[in-house]
């Protein structure tokens, strides 16, 4: 038991999964939720405001993703833990969790033991993965997407045209057209639209 709260910001778009979350974690005699937040883009902010020393995010949450507001926390407060939480298994998530800096990665329907027993793991340097993901993401490989062929399948996923995507990105139409091609052939998908769902399947994007 540690002298003073494991003090949690918690992030977590849905309302009743959040407060379910806190009012678990809450029942722990050494956790306090200090602050939880709706948005990815309120995190850092919230973060420090709140002086935390374990964020909680979800991965999926409008303003920012889970993953793109663990990268910030790592870079601006390094000495914060981070714990991913996801309903998606995804393993290309967990790749990009551990690369942006996370100690732990796990699915929201863990045990609330499971959860809070990880968040005193990571407070101890340790690193704590679902074994089932972490399979996961050994048997399906890295992600053989170049960064900028996930920015055009992303902006793909709206359904725009070649030249509406040409201009969002500053590209050429046939250098757009030679990024979704090769997405394309990487994911052995049929068209574009497969494309985009293959990747998002496996956490790619």
């Amino acid at each position: 038991m540690t002298s003073r709260p494991i003090r949690i910001l918690l992030a977590e778009d849905q309302s009743m999964v959040r407060e379910a979350l806190a009012a678990l974690l809450g029942l722990e005699p050494d956790i306090e939720v200090r602050v939880q937040v709706a948005r990815g883009d309120e995190v850092l902010a919230a973060a420090r405001a709140h002086d935390v020393n374990v964020a909680l995010l979800d991965i999926e949450m409008p303003g920012m993703t889970g993953i793109e507001a663990a990268a910030v926390l790592r870079a601006e407060l390094p000495d914060l833990r981070i714990v991913i939480l996801t309903t998606f298994g995804r393993p290309g998530y967990l790749r990009g969790a551990m690369e942006a800096g996370a100690s732990a990665f796990l699915v929201k329907d863990a045990p609330a033991a499971q959860l809070a027993a990880a968040v005193r793991k990571v407070l101890q340097g340790e690193r704590v993965i679902d074994p089932t993901l972490a399979a996961a993401a050994l048997a399906e490989g890295a992600n053989p997407l170049t960064d900028r062929e996930r920015e055009v399948l992303r902006e793909a996923e709206s359904g725009a045209t070649n030249a509406e995507l040409a201009v969002r990105l500053h590209l050429s139409q046939g250098t757009v057209r030679n990024y979704l091609s090769t997405a394309i052939q990487k994911l052995a998908a049929r068209n574009r639209a497969e494309a985009v769902r293959v990747a998002r399947e496996k956490g790619w994007l």
